[in-house]
């Protein structure tokens, strides 16, 4: 004979209650508080429309044509060239718009995860050779175009990017030798890390910028933007290492010691076992990370490197328009944004996969 407990049916969960919409925003003083600001903040913005929408002028013969009072949006479909790449020659303006093309499809290439593995890499390494034998010119019939004509969009890209790509190997080397027992290794790192993180970032680009090309053996020399680059890939790769250095942190030392116990090689220990769950512990802050070095593309106008916030206050400077300086550095804020805010969604689809993943 059955048990009573085994043949009854499972009562499901009570419903949760609705909340009436008055109680939502006017609940307590909290949420009365937030619902007062929201509604001030919304008001003042009003004006702010009016300008950007209702009184803007969005095409324009002449640059007279704007109005004082409204948006010149006119204004960056005229110089929308200029912005975007800088002052690249211009009848070879399409090989940065080439570069932008390949980036974004080998981005969007390395997203789905199953993707990631030695012929992606490999396929970056090209990717990377040839968006910058486009830039640079010189080879098939192209003009060598120097990197002090790049500007725009393409080189906070590639800054980005190379700067990311090639700080993660030193972050690497940099989180595992702070972990490290040996002495000397731990020493380097904790040196190297605090004294480049102890700087800001203005700081160092004014040093690769100004004192390495002094430090170099004489006949040597490095371009403006490889060494901006440089500085770029070292804040990018002590940020990435204590990041990382969290990840391996939150890995159970009993993996190591079992996969020890097996004989497995310490460097497949780290690379196969250790590293892997030390980054899906870690996504939202190398996501910021990411984002933030983003953004630091921006600061290279204080050394001469024509980045796209350089080519916008660039375009500004026409007198024949009513110096829209609002209206340029608006469009600028929106790509940053553009891209920020994809890199943060695909992180937050990605940290959401990998939960789904532990949880099966």
């Amino acid at each position: 004979m059955s048990s009573p407990l085994l043949t009854e049916p499972a009562l499901l969960p009570p419903p949760k209650p609705r909340l009436p919409l008055g109680q939502i925003f006017f609940g307590d003083l909290a949420a009365c508080l937030l619902t007062v600001l929201t509604g001030v903040l919304a008001v003042s913005l009003l004006p702010a429309l009016n300008w950007a929408i209702l009184k803007a002028v969005w095409v324009a013969d002449t640059p007279a044509a704007c109005q004082p009072g409204g948006a010149c949006w006119a204004f960056i479909a005229a110089k929308l060239r200029l912005i975007l790449f800088g002052v690249y020659p211009h009848d070879q303006q399409w090989r940065p718009l080439a570069v932008i093309g390949l980036i974004l499809v080998m981005v969007l290439v390395s997203l789905p995860p199953r993707a990631w593995g030695r012929p992606l890499l490999a396929a970056w390494g090209l990717a990377i050779a040839a968006m910058l034998a486009l830039m640079w010119g010189g080879v098939a019939g192209l003009p060598f175009v120097s990197t002090t004509n790049w500007g725009g969009l393409p080189v906070t890209l590639l800054l980005a990017l190379l700067s990311l790509g090639l700080g993660f190997p030193f972050a690497v080397l940099l989180a595992l030798g702070r972990r490290s027992k040996l002495p000397i290794p731990r020493l380097m790192s904790v040196l190297t890390i605090e004294g480049v993180r102890g700087m800001p970032v203005v700081g160092l680009l004014f040093v690769a910028s100004i004192l390495l090309p002094l430090l170099l053996p004489s006949g040597w020399s490095v371009d403006k933007l490889g060494r901006t680059l440089a500085a770029l890939t070292a804040v990018a790769a002590v940020y990435l290492a204590e990041v990382l250095r969290g990840g391996l942190q939150g890995v159970a030392p009993g993996q190591s010691e079992a996969a020890q116990a097996l004989g497995i090689p310490a460097w497949k220990i780290v690379w196969h076992i250790v590293l892997p769950q030390a980054i899906q512990k870690v996504i939202p802050p190398l996501t910021n990370t990411a984002i933030v070095m983003v953004k630091n593309t921006s600061l290279v106008m204080i050394v001469g490197v024509f980045d796209m916030l350089s080519a916008g206050r660039a375009a500004v400077a026409d007198p024949a328009w009513p110096a829209p300086y609002t209206e340029s550095y608006l469009f600028v804020a929106a790509l940053y944004f553009i891209i920020c805010f994809s890199i943060s969604l695909y992180a937050r689809w990605l940290e959401t996969r990998v939960q789904e993943k532990e949880y099966r």
